[in-house]
């Protein structure tokens, strides 16, 4: 098995989508239906958004639409 290279999404390179969804994040596990009633967006572009989060390593499936923030991408340093 190849071993995938991951490229963070870097601040410069978030929309404000994922802005605000780093915020409902901050709070918390959220599901896709959850992000998107908070941010009066669809669950389906809200999942979308979830998922490229997690492709760059900044948000976590933890089960079938469970998701959490595990590195936000617009601080720092992380530590």
């Amino acid at each position: 098995m190849a071993v995938k290279n991951v490229v963070v999404l870097t601040p410069d390179k978030l929309n404000s989508t994922d802005k605000r969804l780093l915020n409902v994040l901050q709070d918390g596990r959220v599901t896709p239906q959850y992000a998107a009633d908070q941010l009066e967006i669809s669950r389906t572009y809200a999942s979308e958004r979830l998922k490229r989060l997690v492709e760059h390593g900044h948000v976590e499936k933890l089960a079938p639409g469970l998701y959490e923030l595990v590195d936000d991408p617009r601080k720092k340093d992380n530590s």
